[in-house]
């Protein structure tokens, strides 16, 4: 029977192999994050079907080369806006260890604002490119216009406003940002 001190080790005085998995907790996923997985296995379904094809039945199929390209472009802009949601995209804190509290305060402030109007601003140039292209061009395998691809881009850029919106008011509600506390989290309270 093993002690409790055997649950603590990973290597067990017999010599075995222990490992204990915490539970999977998925209740904090975001919508995005659905989404961009579900894409992701669309994905790998596609690929493997590209492999499958050109190497099994030596006759590859020429659609998937496109739809991989463009199904990958939607888990990143969809996936994208799972980093501005928990707000992990990379950002350097150093400078705020040698400011003054105030000035650290005003630039975290700026730092949100700034991210919020440039996602803000690319919804606004996406749906310009997309009104421009109209639904002229289409995709070179698949009968399909590029605005397809391009509402996905649109729809990860509003994702990515929103959340950018949430995290801005999160951090004013808290009084200071992970910039100003990195050993902090945005769920930290």
């Amino acid at each position: 029977m093993p002690s409790s001190d055997d649950n603590e080790r990973v290597i067990s005085a017999d010599g075995e192999f222990h490992a204990h998995d915490e539970p999977v907790d998925l209740s904090d996923t975001t919508l995005e994050g659905w989404v961009a997985l579900g894409i992701f296995w669309v994905l790998g379904v596609t690929v493997f079907y590209q492999f499958f094809t050109r190497y099994a039945l030596n006759n590859s199929a020429a659609w998937t080369e496109e739809i991989a390209r463009f199904l990958l472009i939607g888990v990143v802009f969809i996936g994208a806006s799972i980093g501005v949601a928990r707000n992990t995209h990379i950002h350097v804190d150093f400078i705020y260890r040698f400011l003054p509290p105030v000035v650290g305060r005003w630039l975290s402030t700026a730092v949100d604002v700034l991210r919020t109007l440039f996602f803000a601003v690319a919804v606004v140039l996406t749906c310009m490119m997309m009104y421009r292209l109209g639904n002229s061009t289409r995709m070179t395998m698949v009968d399909l216009p590029m605005n397809v691809i391009y509402a996905v881009c649109l729809v990860g850029f509003i994702a990515m406003t929103w959340r950018s919106m949430q995290v801005l008011l999160i951090h004013r509600r808290r009084g200071y940002s992970v910039l100003e506390r990195p050993e902090t989290t945005l769920q930290d309270r």
